[in-house]
């Protein structure tokens, strides 16, 4: 009776003792989550701070990507939202203002990060105490003539949501033209592509004569003095298979570098220039350059001069860089020049090209150095004539002669201009 007392007594304690149990743990449920919670974060701090400077994760948990914010989409940044939605940049709308002056006037351009002219949009400009000057034309470019020499203070007045990267720029009006070559003249320089070409290349030869029945290179022993032979082509006379023509006994040509248009006034780059002059120096024919001019003024003569300075960046010559002056039809913004701004013009564009380090010269028709020429200003310069006769009549010196248009070599299709030269060629 004892001992069965004593086992009820046994198993009614560690009734109680479970039932303790129970209630200790149904009362302490929520602080035993927080500690396993506890670990877990503790677990993930171990994790981060396994992440190496690189943002790469050392250790073996391969879960711990997870805790990498960038491995999934990640929050754009200011510039991709911008390219997103479509709009500019800070770098888009930074402009920069650039000035320059011949004689008495300014020039000034709005260029963007990359050097180009910003269109699109009319900028203010205040120049100094001449006022305020618009670009109507949205073109990024400002002109003004009549400038009294001095030092001059540009600001953008109004640049719409563009911003300036200086607050000013100062500038310097020269009195007198300096005929030195202007170093950032490309901005008005233009690729034929740009323009109409049929209304701004329109050069037209005012003939001299029959020239119909000269069609071959001369006989250089006939000659009574040394003569080299020459041809000078542009993009009119198309590919030219330059080591056929140097077989065919041509010793040098002149080679056109681009042209004023005769309607605008762009400076237009010959889309043939650079592979003519490139490939006929590699065929070993010497090479010289011209200009066809609409040039107005001694300033857009040496624009001009510069421009062919600018095309060559450094190329050497054999032959003098000459300004060709003729006829553009008629209607040519050159055309109706008197004989003293005319020969003003040449002579600018000569002495700018001199100081460049190149030999100048000056292409005109015998007529033309006859009544729209003062022929004797230009004595210091190479005179290239253009009269097509068996022998020239005109009876002023000159250098080389272009003696028919109408001439046939092998390597060129179609007509072509021959000359001889009576200079001996130079190299630059």
């Amino acid at each position: 009776m004892d001992s069965k007392i004593k086992r009820l007594t046994i198993l009614a304690m560690l009734g109680i003792m479970v039932l303790v149990a129970a209630v200790i743990v149904v009362f302490n449920y929520e602080r035993f989550v927080s500690a396993g919670s506890t670990a877990r974060q503790e677990q993930t701090t171990e994790t981060e701070g396994a992440l190496e400077e690189d943002g790469m994760v050392k250790g073996a948990d391969l879960s711990a990507f997870l805790q990498d914010e960038t491995f999934f989409d990640h929050e754009k940044n200011t510039y991709e939202k911008a390219m997103e939605a479509g709009t500019q940049t800070e770098s888009d709308t930074d402009v920069t203002l650039l000035a320059t002056s011949v004689e008495k006037d300014i020039r000034i351009k709005v260029v963007d990060a990359d050097g180009k002219t910003v269109e699109g949009y009319p900028f203010v400009l205040s120049v100094g105490d001449l006022g305020n000057y618009q670009d109507t034309d949205e073109d990024g470019m400002i002109y003004i003539s009549g400038v009294r020499p001095g030092e001059y203070e540009i600001t953008l007045a109004d640049a719409g949501e563009y911003t300036c990267t200086s607050p000013s720029l100062d500038v310097r009006v020269k009195a007198m033209v300096s005929y030195m070559p202007i170093e950032d003249i490309s901005y008005l320089i233009r690729s034929e592509s740009e323009v109409d070409a049929s209304i701004e290349d329109t050069e037209s030869d005012e003939v001299d004569g029959d020239d119909s029945q000269y069609t071959a290179l001369l006989d250089t022993d006939s000659q009574d003095k040394p003569i080299e032979l020459g041809i000078d082509v542009s993009k009119w006379n198309g590919g030219i298979d330059w080591d056929v023509v140097k077989a065919e006994g041509v010793d040098y040509a002149i080679i056109r570098c681009g042209y004023r248009g005769s309607s605008s006034g762009w400076l237009i780059e010959d889309p043939y220039f650079w592979q003519n002059l490139q490939n006929a120096k590699k065929a070993g024919v010497k090479v010289g350059i011209y200009f066809f001019t609409q040039a107005t003024t001694m300033v857009e003569a040496v624009e001009e001069a510069s421009m062919v300075v600018t095309l060559l960046g450094g190329e050497t010559l054999d032959y003098p860089v000459f300004i060709d002056t003729e006829g553009a039809g008629g209607n040519g913004r050159a055309d109706g020049l008197d004989a003293d701004t005319r020969t003003m013009v040449c002579e600018s564009f000569c002495r700018t090209i001199e100081n460049a380090g190149y030999q100048a010269g000056v292409y005109a028709s015998c007529n033309w150095y006859r009544n729209n020429l003062h022929a004797e200003d230009l004595d210091a310069y190479k005179i290239w004539l253009a009269e097509y006769r068996q022998t020239p009549q005109y009876e002023g010196r000159y250098d080389m002669w272009q003696y028919t248009s109408s001439g046939s070599v092998a390597g060129i299709e179609g007509r072509v201009d021959l000359n001889v030269s009576y200079i001996q060629s130079y190299a630059n």
